[in-house]
């Protein structure tokens, strides 16, 4: 450090009586009218040079009482934050410790795997994926990549177009290598479709197809397989919009063969219904359990035959979802060979939304047949569903009349839903493993809205994988932070607020490392209550926090020699035409 020179001050600052080690400043004089002097008042501002006592080392003090005085050892600009957020960092580093993500990534990108668990991280903590904010995010957050050195948006995009299907593959069959595959394990496998409004890009995937939510848009299809057993994602898979979830099953059921998977069974929602899907499974020895909700032509007979034998009953009752269930064994369809478990449930709170629905569709449907009355229109089918309909001359629409006995029939149906399972189990066990699906559902929910994929942000097709990829890596990491947080729920007697992700990651950001005047980083103040209960879920406490904020500060003292210099080794060589397929 240099040393700031006395004579900088003005002599009248300083008190003649300095010590041997330090600068005395006077700041202020307050007159004592009893004893009739002005009383001195000093501060410590700095320290002594031993080798020159013209000059001193300049302490908080200093600043304080000179704020506009420019230190010499400030830089023109800043490469690192003064102030670093770790607590994030440091739950994520030890789920990627625990599942080996950093070595099984280093295997088969090298060293851009740092640079990718730091995308992790940054779409896990700022919920986003745009790369010219990563910057950002890096400036205050330790990072995985060698040295923590912070790349710019350029070396970001070139990243994602290094990325090969070989790489993406590789890492799959490593992760799905580390599984134990004779375990008895049942699979989630669900899929989304996503809006593309790429210009002249060159996305292979997208075509027009039925989109979930139709902005008139081409769509692609991403779809994810889930273990439910041990509550980890196994591989993702994208394919074009304009291929449904049906016809793609089957390729799924062939590539979790690849893996190795041989006992398990899928737990699938009601759009993956087909026969071709239900022999499929059968042919291949595999279990299924499918919801059958909407599909009341099946169904229905069955509900009616069971109607008001178990909706009361204390023997049907399942306590955990607060519904009624029974078992019916019958076939799926009229040519079906096997027997079929179809578990038939009834839930009071359902009933009365779902007669509220449609008691409010059906004042909806009348009020427009007010609005048409005496107009040429015809009607579309789920209103002749219900009503039936009147002419008059040159078909001018008169009025309707609902069909009395079609609406009691669905109202009666009204809370009653059904899952159908090819293996012998109850109605409870059946409806807890489908409800255990909800954790593929909160994985989506996760992609799109808490890493920040809503939009993709890409021009080309490698950057659109490489996207996926790190999702993926970012969804297997975020999963058993939530996992994790959610077992340590039910262990606390409390139910605190801060104990979703969002939440604590919030929290654990308030977690910091503070740089000192001589340059290193130091943690600045102790562990709260709230962060010690959050850090408990992942087997960590204070004194690891300590230990890891010494390691760190110690790695950047180390790495002073990248807080000075910009020219970091292929960072913005080029940057200037680099094309930013992820901005």
């Amino acid at each position: 450090m240099n040393y700031l020179e006395a004579k900088d001050f003005e002599d009248s600052c300083f008190n003649e009586l300095t010590t041997f080690f330090f600068w005395l400043f006077e700041y202020e004089r307050v007159y004592d009218p009893v004893r009739k002097f002005n009383i001195p008042k000093r501060a410590i501002i700095g320290k002594i040079s031993e080798e020159d006592a013209s000059l001193m080392y300049p302490n908080e003090k200093y600043q304080i009482h000179f704020p506009a005085a420019v230190l010499p050892e400030e830089r023109s600009d800043a490469y690192r934050s003064c102030c670093l957020r770790i607590g994030a960092y440091l739950i994520i580093d030890k789920v990627a410790q625990e599942y080996g993500l950093p070595a099984m990534l280093e295997k088969h990108l090298g060293k851009d795997s740092g640079l990718l668990l730091d995308l992790v991280c940054y779409s896990i903590i700022s919920e986003d994926n745009a790369a010219q904010y990563y910057p950002d995010f890096a400036f205050s957050h330790p990072l995985f990549s060698h040295n923590m050195r912070i790349y710019s948006d350029s070396k970001v995009s070139r990243l994602l177009n290094s990325i090969t299907k070989d790489h993406t593959i590789g890492f799959l069959d490593s992760w799905n290598a580390r599984r134990d595959r004779r375990q008895r394990v049942y699979i989630f496998y669900d899929s989304t479709n996503k809006n593309c409004q790429a210009g002249e890009g060159d996305v292979d995937i997208v075509e027009f197809g039925k989109a979930k939510d139709d902005k008139g848009f081409p769509i692609f299809n991403l779809a994810l397989v889930f273990d439910k057993t041990n509550q980890v994602p196994l591989f993702f898979e994208e394919y074009p919009g304009s291929i449904n979830d049906v016809s793609q099953f089957s390729f799924l059921v062939d590539k979790v063969i690849e893996y190795g998977y041989r006992s398990m069974g899928f737990i699938l929602d009601r759009g993956y219904f087909s026969k071709d899907n239900i022999r499929y499974m059968d042919e291949h020895g595999y279990s299924f359990i499918i919801m059958v909700k909407g599909m009341k032509d099946l169904v229905s007979s069955l509900v009616i035959s069971r109607m008001h034998t178990f909706e009361t009953s204390r023997e049907c009752v399942i306590r955990p979802y607060r519904v009624y269930g029974t078992t019916v064994k019958a076939r799926l369809y009229a040519d079906d060979t096997r027997d079929r478990y179809f578990h038939i449930y009834h839930n009071t709170g359902r009933q009365a939304a779902e007669r509220e629905l449609l008691e409010q569709k059906i004042d909806s449907y009348k009020k427009f047949f007010e609005r048409v009355e005496g107009q040429v229109i015809s009607f579309s089918r789920n209103i002749s569903h219900y009503f039936d309909i009147y002419y008059g001359k040159g078909d001018t629409f008169l009025y309707a009349q609902e069909k009395a006995s079609v609406i009691e029939s669905e109202l009666a149906l009204c809370g009653y839903f059904c899952i159908v399972t090819s293996e012998k189990m109850s109605a409870e066990q059946a409806l807890i493993l489908y409800k255990g699906r909800d954790a593929s559902e909160k994985l989506f929910s996760s992609d799109k809205t808490f890493l920040g994929a809503r939009s993709m942000r890409v021009q080309s097709q490698n950057a659109l994988s490489s996207k996926f990829f790190i999702e993926f890596v970012a969804l297997i990491i975020r999963n058993r932070i939530y996992t994790l947080l959610k077992e340590e729920l039910f262990r606390i007697d409390t139910r605190p607020n801060y104990m979703t992700v969002p939440e604590a990651i919030r929290e654990l950001e308030k977690i910091e490392m503070i740089r000192r005047n001589n340059g290193t980083y130091r943690l600045d103040h102790a562990v709260t209550k709230r962060q010690k209960t959050i850090l408990n879920a992942f087997g960590l406490d204070e004194h690891y926090v300590r230990f890891k904020a010494t390691e760190i500060g110690r790695l950047l003292a180390d790495g002073k020699s990248l807080m000075t210099s910009l020219s970091n080794e292929g960072d913005d060589e080029k940057g200037e035409n680099e094309e930013y397929y992820f901005n």
